[in-house]
Parts: C-alpha cells; sequence; structure tokens
C-alpha cells in the first residue's frame, strides 16, 4: 500500500513537471512577451469620421458682436419679438470600423459582418434619399397638402411656435403635421457644435423626404457659423475681387465644407449683385465687384467652388440689389433703371452664375418700376417671362425672407404665398406664419386660381436639387 502511494506521487511529478518547466521558461501559451525594442511601432489605424468636436474639444463660441448686419437684425429680431421678421455628418461619415486584427474566419462569417457593417452605415443616416421611385412616382403619392409643404423653408421658431430653438425635440410633432422642404438656421439656434450637428441631424431623422438645410453664411459680416462656433473666418467677397476667379472658387468651397460637417446641404449665397451704387448698404462689400462683368466671372467661379464642396448654392437678389439706395428689410426699394438696362448689367453675374449651374435664384423684394408696381416677386413677366424663358434658369426659384417689412408692411401673410407662386415662385423663404401660408395656397388650388400642376411644376424642381445634394 505504501509503495503504491509513492508510485502516484511519483506518476504526478513527473506529469505535472513539463507544465511547471514552461511557466519557468516562459511558455508563450501562459506568459507576455516583451515589447520589441525595435524602433517601428504597430498601430491599428483608425479613420477619424470627419465631424465636428463636441464642446468640451472646442473653445467657447466668441460672443456675436453688437454690430449686426441687416439681414441678422431682420432674421434675429424673430426671437425677440415673434414672427414680424435667410460634413460632413451624416453622408461622407465612415462609421464602419477597421479591423485591429485579421482573425480566421469563414467566408460567411465575414458576410455577415460586412452586412452587420452595412446596416450600421445606413442606419446613422435614416434621412438620405434612397427610395427607387422616379420623382414623378413620388408626386404622385404626395397629397397637396405634402406638396405645398415642400415648397416652404421654414425658421425653427416658426416651426414650433416658440422664440428659440436649439434642439429638434420640440420640432417632431410639428414636422409631422408641417412636413417642410426645409429649415433656415440662423444664430439664435446655435450654442456650440455638437449641438447645432445634433439638432440638424435629429430633425432630419423624423423626415420621410430630407429637408433642405440651410443659412446666410457668406463671409463678412453675413455669417452664422464664423463667429460663433469658429469655422474657417473668411472675409467680405469685395475684398477678394483682385485675387480672381481661383480665390473666389476656393472661398466657396471652404465655406461649402465647413457648412457641410453640420449637416448643412445648401448656403443662401453667393451675392450675384454689384457693388455699382456707393451709397448702397444693405450690399455694399457683400458684392464680389464694383464692375459687372469682373462680378460675372467670379460670381461663376464661386457657384463652381460651393459644388466642390458638395453642397447647393443660391445666387441673389435678382433682379439686381446693387444699385438700390434702400434696404428690403425696412420698406419697399425701387430699381429705377429700365429692363433693357438691367439686362446689359444687373443680368450678367446671374446669366454666368446659371451658366455655372447655380442650383436656385433668390429674387429680392425690388420694384422694377417700368414692370409695374409690384415686387419682382409678385411679377409673372420677371419670374417667368424673364428668369425661366429668356435667361433659361429651369432650377428653384426662391423668395427673399417673407419676414423683411417690404412684405409684411404691404400684404397679407396668405397672399403673399399665392401671389408668389402664381408669379413663378418654387420656394417660399421664411413666411411669418406656416398655418396661413400651407392654408391658403391649398385653397387657392381648391378654388382653381392654381393648378395644381404648377404646384407640381415647383415640387418636382425642388425634389431633383435633393436627390442631387442629400
Amino acid at each position: 500500500m505504501k509503495k503504491g502511494f509513492v508510485l502516484s506521487i511519483i506518476l504526478t511529478v513527473l506529469v505535472c513537471l513539463p507544465y511547471l518547466s514552461g511557466c519557468q521558461t516562459g511558455n508563450n501559451n501562459l506568459t507576455v512577451p516583451e515589447p520589441s525594442s525595435s524602433t517601428e511601432t504597430v498601430s491599428v489605424p483608425v479613420s477619424e469620421p470627419e465631424v465636428i468636436p463636441g464642446p468640451e474639444s472646442l473653445p467657447e463660441p466668441e460672443p456675436v458682436s453688437d454690430v449686426t448686419t441687416e439681414e441678422e437684425q431682420a432674421y434675429e429680431s424673430s426671437s425677440e419679438e415673434g414672427p414680424d421678421a435667410e460634413n460632413e455628418t451624416q453622408p461622407d461619415v465612415e462609421t464602419e470600423p477597421e479591423e485591429e486584427t485579421e482573425p480566421e474566419t469563414d467566408d460567411s462569417v465575414e458576410d455577415t459582418l460586412l452586412q452587420e457593417s452595412e446596416e450600421e452605415v445606413l442606419e446613422t443616416v435614416p434621412h438620405e434619399l434612397s427610395y427607387s421611385d422616379d420623382i414623378d412616382t413620388i408626386i404622385a403619392s404626395m397629397t397637396l397638402h405634402e406638396k405645398i409643404c415642400q415648397m416652404i423653408i421654414v425658421t425653427p421658431s416658426v416651426l414650433t411656435g416658440q422664440a428659440k430653438v436649439t434642439s429638434a425635440d420640440s420640432m417632431y410633432t410639428a414636422l409631422q403635421d408641417y412636413p417642410v422642404g426645409g429649415m433656415i438656421f440662423d444664430k439664435s439656434n446655435i450654442i456650440n457644435s455638437a449641438q447645432l450637428s445634433g439638432m440638424i441631424s435629429g430633425a432630419q431623422s423624423c423626415m420621410t423626404i430630407p429637408m433642405i438645410m440651410t443659412l446666410d453664411e457668406e463671409g463678412g459680416r453675413v455669417t452664422r457659423l464664423m463667429g460663433t462656433v469658429g469655422t474657417t473666418q473668411i472675409g467680405p467677397m469685395y475684398s477678394y475681387h483682385e485675387l480672381g476667379p481661383e480665390t473666389a472658387a476656393f472661398n466657396a468651397m471652404t465655406i461649402g465644407n465647413d457648412i457641410r460637417r453640420f449637416g448643412f446641404n445648401m448656403d443662401l449665397a453667393p451675392v450675384a449683385d454689384v457693388w455699382s451704387n456707393p451709397a448702397n448698404t444693405v450690399i455694399g462689400d457683400r458684392a464680389y465687384s464694383t464692375d459687372f462683368d469682373e462680378a460675372a466671372t467670379l460670381v461663376s467661379a464661386a457657384v463652381s467652388g460651393f459644388h466642390m464642396s458638395g453642397v447647393a448654392c443660391c445666387i441673389k437678389h435678382f433682379p439686381g440689389h446693387g444699385d438700390t439706395s434702400s434696404d428690403s428689410h425696412y420698406g419697399s426699394v425701387y430699381v429705377y433703371k429700365t429692363l433693357d438696362e438691367i439686362r446689359e448689367n444687373e443680368f450678367k453675374p446671374f446669366i454666368s452664375g446659371i451658366g455655372a449651374g447655380a442650383d436656385a435664384v433668390m429674387v429680392g423684394h425690388l420694384i422694377v418700376a417700368d414692370q409695374g408696381n409690384v415686387p419682382a416677386l409678385f411679377s409673372y413677366p420677371l419670374l417667368t417671362g424673364v428668369l425661366r424663358n429668356e435667361l433659361g434658369f429651369n432650377g428653384v426659384i426662391m423668395s427673399d425672407s417673407l419676414q423683411m417689412k417690404a412684405m409684411t408692411d404691404y400684404y397679407g401673410a396668405g397672399d403673399i404665398p399665392v401671389m408668389a407662386v402664381a408669379a413663378g415662385c418654387d420656394v417660399l423663404l421664411m413666411p411669418t406664419d406656416l398655418e396661413i401660408t400651407v392654408s391658403s395656397l391649398e385653397n387657392a388650388v381648391l378654388s382653381g386660381v392654381i393648378s395644381e400642376e404648377r404646384i407640381n411644376q415647383s415640387v418636382r424642381r425642388i425634389l431633383l436639387l435633393k436627390k442631387k445634394y442629400i
């Protein structure tokens, strides 16, 4: 019995001896090898998506200057006085993680991982146009209410009825009732970069048809992001006029890249007005030049620059605001040149911008004296006869802000949209009352004042723009 006990101990020691030896000699299965002394380091490549860093990694937003532009006074007063008053985030974010190692998996496992990664990417862009139907089929499936809503770009304040909107939370219900074509943001909607990106993506996430997300980001004194979230500082366009079209294109591309990072897909720029009247202050150094031919060259280059950044652009303010002596933010503005004189001069930058592929043309609240005593926005001869037919513009015709006093002091909230659409306008920018705007157009169609086909024409142009840029 003792012999058997001793024998079992000896056998146990012999069996365990290799494992004890392995622990002492650094068996690779049980110990971590020492780091290599080579100067070459192995790192896992991580492709950072080009997104805006959160507030913890950006300086606090610089205070907005007390000196505001005419447009800022008009737009931002809506947050103080009520409605009396113009990437890369989702599309180019690479969310598919890169593998740290090359695991040995069979083809079926790799296919599953790839499919899951693709689904993750799609989930981060829930608002991307992905349906395969053609645009006419989409329009045929829409109600009249939905079509008219597509023709409106509204401020978050007017959409929600709240004075200051900085989150998408308050927008969801309103967007279900009024699935508008787009929204325009100003400084009152911006706290920091992460908040702005989240608000835009949150609003887009609940839409079947994504929205145009736009702002006035011209550079110089008309900007929403440069002084709040610290995007690239670019001066007034006139200060670059001697540097030629290359600089005009580069500045536009830079602005476009900057706004895309937050989820904007359209800029209400470039200004195609010419600073031909030294006394003009509403345009002034926002213009690219004091010379019509030079402005035409620079505006064309700027349109190309915006397109290089992947955002839509809107040339403004047709038929030309640079030779006026008044400001349409505060009242009626007259253009005393004849239409033939305007053709020879003011139209040049608009013609070149259209030739370069401008996506939209904004119509100023300007009364051309020899074309009748109505703003251009309500003039069928100017919008349809000249801009659409004579100049051959097939894109989106957009109003200037409908909160300007050139509109609100003289026309009712229900009359403005009907007269504008009847004249040829496609997009109503910043109406003072969303419900009245929609209902007045619905009633105009139902009563035969405007045909539904006329509405369909505008929606078709809007969806074409969205298919291209969203």
